[in-house]
């Protein structure tokens, strides 16, 4: 492949990653909007659903995650490979992380008496919102996961920063999804 075809190819794999992100953001916003037509109906009004504080952790460890890929990117276009090993595996332990995290808080809610069916679609909205997000953290731990693998089958630098920059756009997007549903969810339960 000559440069002006690996050139076009980055150019549309780019453009893809941003027409899912954007994606994704309608798919949250009208999640975000029926919860609000739902929840102004009055059909719950005066059920109260207490948040997880695993919830609170969830969004630390995400934090730190984005925090720690950032430093990965740099190491990456620095060309300190160990560093972007090391931080990349930083990473992707604390998105394991995160997902036990998320796991712990549906148990925490079920201890609660908050299912996922019940006669409460508010409080089924807590489910939708936490498994789609971590849905696409399962994903976004496969896209780190790759430029691990990149990193380790040492590719050429150029591809490696390509990589990098990919899994951070994401990776930094899911962090922020992540801090507006936690919002979104304490402002209207």
């Amino acid at each position: 492949m000559n440069l002006e075809e690996l050139q076009q190819s980055r150019k549309a794999k780019k453009f893809n990653l941003w027409l899912g992100i954007i994606g994704m953001f309608m798919m949250f916003a009208a999640l975000s909007s029926g919860f609000i037509v739902y929840t102004a109906s009055g059909v719950d009004k005066g059920i109260k659903t207490i948040l997880p504080q695993a919830f609170i952790y969830s969004t630390l460890t995400i934090v730190l995650s984005s925090i720690t890929l950032h430093l990965a990117y740099s190491a990456a276009k620095l060309g300190n490979i160990g560093r972007q090993k090391l931080l990349l595996l930083i990473t992707v332990a604390l998105g394991v992380v995160f997902f036990g995290l998320q796991v712990h808080a549906w148990k925490i809610l079920t201890q609660q008496g908050v299912y996922f069916i019940n006669n409460n679609a508010s409080q089924s909205f807590i489910y939708v919102f936490t498994g789609l997000h971590l849905l696409h953290i399962v994903v976004g731990v496969f896209v780190l996961l790759r430029a691990l693998t990149g990193v380790l089958k040492e590719i050429p630098q150029d591809d490696n920063v390509f990589r990098m920059d990919l899994a951070t756009v994401f990776w930094h997007f899911l962090d922020l999804l992540w801090i507006y549903i936690y919002v979104f969810l304490l402002l209207n339960q």
